[in-house]
Formats: structure tokens, C-alpha cells, sequence
């Protein structure tokens, strides 16, 4: 995400099924204009699920265009900024008008940025904090009252391996997604007695645009390594969501070895490897 945009500022001009019992469930993914969010959407939609997809950016029409030319049921989409707080409003709102019950959603949006805390500027970490921990607070606490009204209902939330380890020269993206890993597990708790189930996913380094956004690309070991591909992470995700799962780390071997590693390891030693791919140079 590099740029501020008006909320609620296109939708797409298919007409929504609405009715209950129209056919096909509805599912929304946010974030979903590329990356795993988009992988994310490719899956519901193969997978026999009507869809919402929104981002903040342009790309979000294309990205839907090219969903519906897949031929795999009705893709709306909404182009709204989650870091504003009407942004949510006006996508909760167009899920509301759809008229079905929100089968699933995938809490996918958020953004990064490298660099050391003290040289970064202020409003890109609160962009980071409105977007990967206040949206997702407000978009969960709006659609999760009515899945426990309907008792039914499937949520996943992208975490990452990140929220494991204090994050040398991405502090603040790191936070926010151990934030979000403490959040999913307080809800799987407290909804364990319904029929909605949280799931986090948990991807390593991924073969997206983050660490373009992020300014990590070409300066950092983690932006020039060999990363994972978020057409698997987000089968993975995907596939744990419908089997009910609390959590699934997303990529390769790679990276589920790395997580299971860091399960042992002190903060002290973790923060001082992810300085060692994080830090500015590093990929030098």
C-alpha cells in the first residue's frame, strides 16, 4: 500500500445474487488485488463460493476481471482504504447488501516497511497499525457478531511466522502480526462453543510485492532470497480454513522449519537473526 485513497470509490456492475439460498456461499477477501490475497480469492472461487474482493488500490478491478474470467461464479468487488474507519463501514455495508448470510472471509489486508524505527517516518508505521491491527479489529468485530448470530461461519486471518520473533528493522510490521496471532487465538477461545472457527495463517517470506512496498527488495538478505509461492500458501491457508483448523505455517520446507526452529530459540537470539535479514545492506 503506497497511497491514500478516498473510501468506497468503485464498485463493479454485476448484480449481487442476494437471496438466501441463491446457490453459492459468499466470501470476502481483503487485500486481494495481488499476492496471497489474490491466491486467496483464486481459491474460494474454485472452490464453488461467490466473492467480495476489495482493496485499496486500482488494481482490485483487474484483479476482479480477471477472477470472473476464470468463469468461476460471481465476483463483485469494492475498492475501499481499511485504514479509515468509514472504509470498513462501506465494505461491511456492501456485505450486508449482498443479502446472504457471510459464509467465509479472509482478514488478508495489511503492509510493511523496512528500515530502522528511529529513521523510518512516523505515519508509515501507523499506517501499519491502522491497517494490519485496527481494521482487522473492526472488520472481525462487525462480521463475527453476525456468523455467531447465524452460528456459522469461517475466518481466516493471514499472521505471519513474523509474529513469532521481535522483528529487528520491521518492529512495527511484526508487532502487528503478533498482534493478530494473540487476537485469532483469544477468539478461537472465546467462540470455541459456536459454529464459527478461526484459523490463522502463517507465511514466511513470500514471492509477492511486500518488500517492494516495504523498501526491502534490493537491500536486504530476506528481499533477495528465494521466497515462497503465494498460490501455495494460499491453498494451504485455504485448505486448513475448511478443515476448521487454529493455525497452518504457509510455504515451503523452508520456512515450516524455520518456524518450528524458532519454537526454541530465545527472543534475544531470534531479533538478533532477523536483524540479520532485515537489516538495510544486508542483501548487499
Amino acid at each position: 500500500m503506497t497511497s491514500e485513497t478516498t473510501s468506497l470509490t468503485a464498485i463493479d456492475g454485476g448484480t449481487p445474487t442476494g437471496a438466501p439460498g441463491g446457490g453459492r456461499p459468499l466470501a470476502v477477501v481483503t487485500g486481494a488485488s495481488s499476492g496471497i490475497g489474490l491466491e486467496l480469492a483464486r481459491q474460494f472461487a474454485n472452490h464453488h463460493f461467490d466473492l467480495l474482493v476489495t482493496a485499496e488500490d486500482d488494481e482490485i478491478a483487474v484483479a476482479a476481471a480477471v477472477l470472473r474470467a476464470e468463469g468461476n461464479g460471481q465476483v463483485q468487488h469494492v475498492q475501499v482504504d481499511l485504514r479509515d474507519e468509514q472504509g470498513v463501514a462501506d465494505l461491511y455495508a456492501r456485505i450486508r447488501a449482498d443479502g446472504r448470510p457471510l459464509s467465509a472471509i479472509a482478514l488478508n489486508a495489511g503492509h510493511g516497511q523496512g528500515g530502522a524505527f528511529i529513521d523510518t517516518d512516523l505515519a508509515d508505521e501507523l499506517s501499519i497499525i491502522d491497517l494490519n491491527i485496527t481494521s482487522t479489529v473492526r472488520l472481525a468485530k462487525l462480521v463475527l457478531r453476525d456468523m455467531v448470530a447465524a452460528d456459522e461461519g469461517r475466518v481466516l486471518v493471514t499472521s505471519s511466522i513474523a509474529s513469532t520473533m521481535p522483528g529487528s528493522f520491521q518492529a512495527v510490521y511484526n508487532a502487528s502480526k503478533s498482534f493478530l496471532q494473540s487476537f485469532t487465538e483469544a477468539l478461537q477461545n472465546e467462540l470455541k462453543d459456536t459454529g464459527v472457527t478461526l484459523t490463522s495463517l502463517m507465511p514466511g517470506p513470500t514471492e509477492t510485492d511486500f518488500f517492494e512496498r516495504a523498501d526491502m527488495a534490493d537491500n536486504t538478505l530476506v528481499g533477495t532470497s528465494k521466497k515462497d509461492d503465494p498460490a501455495q500458501v494460499a491453498q494451504q491457508g485455504f485448505e486448513a480454513l475448511m478443515a476448521g483448523k487454529s493455525r497452518v505455517v504457509g510455504g515451503g520446507l523452508k520456512t515450516k522449519v524455520q518456524e518450528a526452529a524458532g519454537k526454541a530459540m530465545p527472543d534475544k537470539l531470534k531479533a538478533a537473526i532477523h536483524r540479520r535479514m532485515a537489516e538495510p545492506g544486508s542483501g548487499d
